[in-house]
């Protein structure tokens, strides 16, 4: 029980210390422009692979994937297998699209395809808003915990985190954020692999009693079926297919993960890199899981444990040797500053690209865009640090919360109005609008308004996207009857073109 002691804590700084003389490195040559916001075509498939991981994992995640095992079962899990419903359909249908029309950013597809560029700051602007709502919590919470396990006043974590990742995103552009999140992604896998390893080492009876304790109810209870008539009420079919779903909204219409895609037009190379960061996702998701149900072997053996929210963090704290502690709570921060820095960056990327240049009645130079999309991730960035620190300080939490919950609910949407360009040739730009806000208007009805547990969550996708579709049509059909409109959709911006 020797808790975070002075050599966990040089570690900590040593890491992050580490982490900046990295951005740095890769930041040294100067990037401009395209550049800044795709990177100078030498980055790997392999890195950005890695990078869209560390971005997808939060330190949310982190924080209580294990505590999702340890406390009940592994329903959740099965959430993380949505991935093989949402990389086929978006090898299959999107990436080639994205690859041919070579766009800029999400957004930019929706000009491209909808020729409204109403649209594309829509989408920019739903991005920009959830996103820096978004940076402030994961901030916060890491933060907090940190604090609570090594004594460091939270403000300083929260600065510390906050300006390491501006450094780094305001000077290199997206090359030295791709490579920043592959070095974190990386000690993230390495530690959390170590831990579990150890975990079991530790447990009379190692990986064969938490086999065993999964096969007594810890996998599956008996009231979670595989699958249930009625898909708005929680099921593992549910959870796989509507979090894949969910998962691949992430994919084509969320411009931090989109940026990666950017990268590189080289279909083979996008295929690899979805394929590997699936890998590495139900890897992770499935280490994490056995940490938990690990972690109640560990605790109905041992000693009473803490509280479910903060068991991996405290077993690291408590029961991990010394230095280990420091390089696995440095893993904790990892996964922060991987979504942070994707965050400023690919804020900055879609203001200056997505609004600035929409609205901008002179064509900007690439030296003037990289300098609008500096001051914006410096802007935006510290706003996010105040903002967070106001969290970690007040009794906010739950009105904040409430609205980071409705800004991804409605950027959800997005990915409806995505799939009704792809996969119709019929639907227009007013078709697109309307659908938009009713599919919108709709789930922040379901979500507020419907009896607690009468939806699950897990539907949410699902129904918006059905929506889109269902609305999108026939008054895309309607109103080009109305206008005499007979225009075809711009040529491999749907799977009809490809």
């Amino acid at each position: 029980m020797q808790g975070f002691t002075t050599i966990d804590l040089i570690i900590l700084i040593v890491y992050l210390g580490a982490v900046l003389f990295a951005g740095l490195y890769f930041s040294k040559k100067e990037m401009k422009g395209k550049e800044f916001f795709k990177g100078d075509g030498t980055i790997p498939w392999w890195v950005t692979s890695v990078s869209i991981f560390a971005t997808l994992l939060s330190p949310i995640s982190f924080l209580s994937l294990a505590g999702n095992s340890y406390a009940g079962t592994w329903i959740m899990w099965f959430a993380q297998l949505g991935m093989i419903v949402a990389i086929p359909i978006t090898i299959r249908f999107f990436l080639p699209i994205y690859s041919k029309l070579d766009i800029d950013t999400a957004y930019h597809y929706l000009e491209i395809r909808f020729g409204s560029k109403g649209l594309r700051v829509l989408g920019a602007v739903m991005f920009i808003v959830y996103q820096v709502g978004r940076m402030s919590i994961i901030m916060y919470l890491p933060s907090m915990v940190l604090s609570n396990l090594t004594g460091i006043n939270v403000n300083i974590l929260i600065i510390a985190m906050g300006v390491i990742a501006i450094i780094y995103s305001y000077t290199g552009g997206l090359k030295s954020v791709l490579w920043t999140d592959f070095i974190q992604g990386s000690v993230l896998l390495v530690g959390v692999t170590f831990a579990l390893l150890y975990l079991a080492h530790g447990i009379d009876g190692g990986f064969g009693a938490i086999f065993s304790t999964m096969g007594q109810g810890k996998f599956l209870a008996a009231d979670q079926p595989i699958f249930n008539p009625n898909i708005l009420k929680d099921s593992v079919f549910l959870l796989i297919v509507g979090a894949g779903l969910n998962t691949c909204s992430s994919y084509v219409s969320s411009q931090d993960i989109v940026q990666r895609f950017t990268t590189t037009t080289d279909m083979k190379k996008l295929n690899k890199m979805m394929l590997t960061n699936g890998a590495l996702s139900i890897f992770i998701a499935t280490v994490f899981y056995l940490i938990g149900t690990g972690l109640y072997v560990f605790y109905s053996q041992n000693a009473l444990p803490p509280a479910a929210q903060q068991i991996f963090a405290s077993y690291i704290a408590y029961q991990l040797p010394v230095g280990i502690t420091g390089i696995l709570l440095a893993a904790i921060y990892a996964a922060s500053q991987s979504t942070l820095s994707t965050g400023l960056n690919s804020v900055a990327t879609s203001w200056t690209l997505d609004i600035q240049e929409r609205l901008s009645k002179k064509e900007m130079s690439f030296a003037l865009q990289t300098k609008i999309a500096q001051y914006v991730s410096l802007g935006v960035g510290i706003v996010a640090i105040g903002v967070s620190m106001v969290l970690a300080n007040g009794e906010i939490k739950s009105a904040y919360e409430w609205f980071n919950g409705f800004m991804g609910l409605v950027l959800g949407v997005l990915g409806g109005t995505f799939a009704l360009g792809t996969f119709t040739k019929i639907a227009n730009a007013k078709g697109a609008y309307v659908a938009f806000f009713v599919a919108a208007i709709t789930m922040v009805c379901i979500k507020y308004m419907a009896p607690a547990g009468a939806v699950s969550i897990w539907s949410y996708s699902i129904i918006s996207i059905a929506i889109s579709l269902v609305v999108g049509i026939p008054v895309s059909i309607i109103t080009r009857k109305m206008d005499g409109d007979d225009s075809k959709p711009v040529a491999d911006s749907t799977i009809y073109h490809n």
